[in-house]
């Protein structure tokens, strides 16, 4: 690509970029207000306690269940189309949350949560559309940004609860999830103006098999570094509100840690991308994983607020440097043909197993307790490490 190429294509990303962060500000403060109240909300609703992360679990089956539907809208009719669709879903998360809460229905509280894991899913693929007409030395950058939107939202969604969450009582968080739908409406309206045409015909055609592409050992150890990287985090952050309730703390607590968790997830965004580019993503997601582990090692030392408090922003910057380590990998192992399946797919699998984790973090917190939480993280991350290093073997004799 010519330098004047680049510079154009670069135009359109950027202006793409800023509409981009800001809905996902908008589309992480709807699920800011999903992860700070759903556990609270499931342990009020659910018929036995073991139950009450549920309405998470099934939030994340809702992530897995939206991104190879998002793939396939954004390949037919464009990416605007399926941010259409996405936000859609997250206003109708908000309005049925709502009802649901006023009829004490915990089944409608968790449909309600899945189509929000359907809006969360369609954000997913924000980052990579940043890189659509991004040149190939702006693309991690483009991810980082976007992905730097949800600093604003780390601030927003938690804020949205504290100031909502007692406006209707008894019926404790209905108008933050009221506000949450009004929030998915305003992330619709931003998104309408992004840059993002409808496939023509030599673009929904042509390049490798999606079968030759995942096969790949830089494509396998990607995958299972987001799919950890993730997995861990929300395992962590889906846990804690509960943990900290039983441990005698309180809601502004809960939300306070929350608040900061997720600014820690998004913060390093505005300097992540130029990590990259500096000391290449594998290493960065490296570091990453290593602080998730460190998070752990926090979670497992006490049970003060201050322990939940730091653990969750460890956790945070850890899943930042992690996961947009391994989004810039997927992003290096395709074509421009091949780029929405091999990005869908690899979502689909990421937030397949992120589901999968999310079903058994209720369990085993009330079960077992804080504490094994957090030690299943270390085996988990010691196996994304194991790729990432076999990949680099795998690269390294390649390239001999």
């Amino acid at each position: 690509m010519h330098t004047a190429d680049a510079a154009i294509d670069d135009t359109v990303a950027r202006a793409n970029v800023r509409r981009l962060a800001a809905a996902q500000a908008l589309t992480g403060a709807n699920a800011a207000v999903v992860f700070a109240t759903g556990s609270i909300v499931g342990a009020q609703l659910a018929p036995s306690i073991s139950l009450a992360t549920l309405p998470l679990s099934i939030y994340t089956l809702g992530l897995a269940a939206g991104t190879l539907p998002t793939g396939m809208i954004a390949q037919a009719y464009g990416r605007r189309a399926a941010f259409i669709a996405g936000t859609g879903s997250g206003a109708l998360c908000g309005l049925i949350a709502a009802i649901a809460i006023l009829y004490g229905s915990f089944v409608l509280f968790c449909f309600a949560t899945f189509l929000g894991g359907v809006y969360g899913a369609v954000s997913q693929s924000y980052r990579f559309a940043a890189t659509d007409s991004a040149s190939i030395a702006y693309r991690p950058k483009a991810i980082s940004w976007v992905m730097a939107g949800g600093v604003f939202a780390g601030f927003l969604g938690p804020q949205l609860v504290q100031w909502t969450m007692d406006l209707w009582p008894p019926y404790l968080f209905a108008v933050s999830f009221l506000v949450q739908a009004v929030v998915a409406l305003i992330a619709m309206a931003v998104l309408a103006g992004v840059n993002a045409p409808k496939p023509v015909a030599a673009q929904m055609t042509g390049g490798r098999p999606l079968t030759e592409i995942i096969r790949k050992p830089r494509f396998i150890a990607a995958v299972i570094c987001g799919a950890v990287s993730y997995t861990c985090m929300n395992f962590l952050m889906t846990s804690a509100p509960l943990a900290m309730k039983f441990c005698g703390l309180s809601l502004s607590d809960s939300n306070f840690g929350i608040q900061w968790h997720i600014v820690a997830m998004f913060g390093p965004s505005f300097f992540t991308g130029s990590l990259i580019s500096r000391f290449g993503a594998a290493r960065v997601a490296v570091i990453g994983l290593l602080l998730e582990a460190a998070a752990a090692i926090i979670g497992l030392s006490g049970i003060t607020a201050m322990h939940f408090w730091v653990g969750l922003f460890v956790v945070g910057v850890g899943w930042n440097f992690s996961f947009v380590g391994a989004s810039a990998l997927i992003v290096a192992t395709h074509g421009p043909q091949e780029g929405k399946k091999v990005q869908a797919f690899n979502d689909f699998i990421v937030f397949g197993l992120v589901a999968i984790g999310s079903f058994s973090s209720g369990q085993l917190l009330a079960s077992h307790g804080w504490s094994m939480v957090n030690i299943v993280v270390f085996p988990a991350v010691a196996l994304a490490l194991a790729g990432l290093a076999v990949a680099a073997f795998t690269q390294r004799r390649a390239a001999v």
